[in-house]
């Protein structure tokens, strides 16, 4: 794999080789100058290369291969029912396959291209429809696309580049099996490109076994946070964090709050004792219909519901400006996450606050998150008042069996998985 220097010669998305009609929809968007990953993925797409592009949520990386992919289009789509699908997005979760659809629509709107997106959680013969009436680019969820497949309502034997976005959730949620499932259905010489927040090992095998000498472009190293981000960590006992919760909901208010919970059953604890406080809160996660979820979302872009409580999965693909708040109700398992979490707020140069609640069962996620990010994050005591460092707890220390019982009496017990 190669990694592409710098290119800081590229400042204007003119000076990228963007023909006229997108250059005039990005200026009638406001759009002037390209973000980094966009300088550095959209020349290599356009000249046809496979790349793994490293960013993440909110670095502009829809934008970096839907321009090109549109450019690449233009001029070769058939007529009404003689359109087939020569590119593939997909993703992990129905918000971000919409949101990435809507993209391509906003971008190619000077463009005589078809889109569609098929997504899980709503009828399936609505989108059977669109694709008989011929489409250049689809958008999908693993999922629903095999079904369609299955079916023999869509055919891939046609497609030219394939983007696999947020790579590393498609793994977390399980979606590995059906990615290659797929990439095995895709005509051998194809594009191929991969997007990811983080590298995990598996999804280097798959950029290994899937894509053809890619070009890596790389922005935003995952283990830095945002620069206006003001972080803090509150320590309280375990059944101290809806109390909490609640009065840090109070101290904000008519602010814009994500809250991110471990499980599905948590997050819909903390929307009913919020609502049954008068504060505004919708929960998203799998086990909500697309129409609530999508009711949730719209209501907290308009600010009529100003607190959202998500799990990781959920909010992959919400992009929504003004976010003043981050609250980590759970701390994620995976120290990265952390990263992504916070994210949501200071973005446009704006500040932003996160606070995160710590159990003393969750002091080393704690500890974890700050070796990665490089920084002792301020601690709070459960009233909100600074604590000391000689009262911040403690991970507990490992007890020592005697010499020669450690393993006397193993269990092996079936692992939980938490929900997500």
């Amino acid at each position: 794999m190669q990694r592409q220097k710098q290119k800081e010669f590229y400042v204007t998305f003119q000076s990228l080789g963007l023909i006229k009609p997108l250059l005039e929809t990005l200026a009638s968007q406001g759009y002037e100058t390209p973000t980094p990953i966009q300088a550095k993925a959209i020349p290599a797409i356009l000249e046809g290369r496979d790349v793994v592009g490293l960013a993440q949520t909110g670095t502009g990386k829809t934008a970096a291969f839907t321009l090109p992919l549109l450019q690449k289009l233009q001029g070769r789509s058939g007529r009404g029912k003689d359109r087939v699908v020569k590119v593939l997005i997909l993703s992990p979760t129905r918000e971000l396959a919409a949101q990435i659809e809507k993209s391509v629509r906003d971008y190619g709107q000077k463009l005589s291209l078809r889109s569609t997106c098929v997504v899980g959680g709503v009828p399936i013969k609505r989108q059977q429809t669109a694709l008989r009436n011929g489409i250049d680019i689809l958008v999908a969820t693993p999922g629903r696309l095999e079904d369609l497949v299955s079916q023999g309502s869509v055919r891939l034997n046609n497609i030219e580049t394939i983007v696999l976005d947020e790579a590393d959730q498609m793994l977390d949620i399980g979606f590995m099996p059906a990615i290659r499932r797929i990439l095995k259905l895709l005509p051998a010489k194809r594009q191929t490109l991969l997007f990811s927040a983080t590298m995990p090992r598996e999804i280097r095998k798959l950029s290994a076994d899937y894509l053809d000498d890619p070009i890596e472009v790389a922005v935003t190293p995952i283990a830095k946070t945002a620069d206006k981000v003001s972080q803090s960590v509150m320590h309280l006992p375990a059944d101290g964090k809806v109390n909490a919760m609640t009065k840090l909901v109070r101290t904000h208010p008519g602010k814009r709050i994500i809250v991110f919970c471990r499980t599905k059953r948590g997050a819909d604890k903390i929307a009913r004792k919020l609502n049954s406080e008068n504060l505004g809160a919708a929960a998203i996660h799998g086990n909500k219909s697309q129409g609530q979820r999508t009711r949730a979302l719209d209501a907290f872009k308009k600010g009529t519901m100003p607190v959202l409580i998500a799990t990781d999965i959920a909010a992959r693909g919400i992009d929504v400006p003004g976010v003043e708040l981050v609250v980590n109700y759970d701390l994620p398992h995976v120290a990265e996450s952390y990263v992504h979490r916070i994210g949501r707020t200071a973005r446009a140069g704006a500040s932003g606050l996160a606070v995160s609640f710590c159990t003393p069962d969750e002091i080393k996620l704690l500890r974890a998150i700050e070796r990665l990010i490089k920084i002792k994050i301020p601690a709070l005591a459960a009233d909100g008042t600074p604590l000391p460092d000689h009262a911040v707890p403690q991970p507990p220390r490992a007890v020592k069996r005697p010499e020669g019982k450690q393993n006397s009496r193993r269990r092996h017990r079936p692992r939980r998985r938490a929900q997500s």
